[in-house]
């Protein structure tokens, strides 16, 4: 709940200077996209927390799966359009018609329907369901969701993994461009926080068993949403509201 307020209050803030230079040289529709769907990915939480019933088991993964992709759907979307926009500066510049058509808007869409769709087809094959585990503990029943399909299960995960990969790679190649319009250096750090935590969390997920591997799933879920949060939000916000005369067209042409 604490980290879906400070989401809330960075949207808030975003919509009050939404005409303001800095939002404005960010790709302002992208940045509410992506704090949408990093807000969602708080909440799936909450779908993961207590007793699990079929539908609970079959709606965490799912949501979780979908908003992640479209936050880092998102992330990739921004990184493109700074390649884009550096390679655009030329007169002459073939580079310019693509920021005539929107690329980031179909980036976002493309990229979030092929999760939707592994999603759909991990549904439709063998979804996950509750399962009663009375094997791994002598003495225990585990009431646990057993996510059907294990190829469906890891392809959602690896599909995240891919996103948050060219993502890393594309901002780390453009990351020494002009810091006033870039923020590659902000998407680099939040995609190594990213990749570090689910890295080590596939691991720790695959030796635990009942609460355990859901308290596991939950931190990762937490911790790489509020890392994408405050590497790519946090510095903008402390402009927006500490210094706010940093927010004008003069300082961001000046650099």
């Amino acid at each position: 709940m604490l980290c879906c307020s400070i989401t809330c209050y960075i949207i808030r803030l975003f919509i009050l200077h939404w005409d303001t230079p800095l939002v404005k040289a960010n790709n302002r529709t992208v940045s509410f996209i992506l704090l949408v769907s990093i807000l969602l990915s708080f909440l799936c939480v909450f779908l993961f927390l207590g007793r699990p019933v079929d539908i609970t088991c079959k709606m965490r993964q799912i949501s979780f799966g979908i908003f992640f992709s479209i936050a880092l759907s998102s992330v990739l979307a921004k990184t493109i359009m700074v390649c884009i926009a550096f390679k655009a500066t030329k007169p002459d510049s073939s580079w310019r018609k693509l920021l005539e058509v929107r690329v980031s808007y179909y980036v976002v869409v493309i990229c979030s329907f092929i999760q939707v769709l592994i999603c759909v087809i991990w549904l439709s094959v063998s979804p996950p369901y509750q399962e009663f585990d009375h094997h791994s503990y002598p003495g225990k029943i585990i009431i646990q969701c057993n996510e059907g399909s294990d190829i469906w299960f890891y392809s959602m995960l690896g599909y995240l993994g891919f996103l948050a990969a060219v993502s890393l790679v594309l901002a780390f190649m453009v990351r020494t461009l002009p810091d006033s319009f870039n923020e590659a250096k902000y998407i680099t750090f939040s995609m190594l926080v990213f990749c570090s935590v689910w890295i080590s969390m596939i691991p720790a997920y695959l030796s635990t068993r009942g609460k355990n591997m859901v308290a596991v799933e939950i931190f990762a879920i937490l911790s790489s949403s509020a890392g994408i949060l405050a590497c790519i939000f946090f510095p903008k916000c402390y402009i927006l509201i500490m210094k706010p005369e940093l927010n004008c067209r003069n300082q961001l042409v000046k650099k």
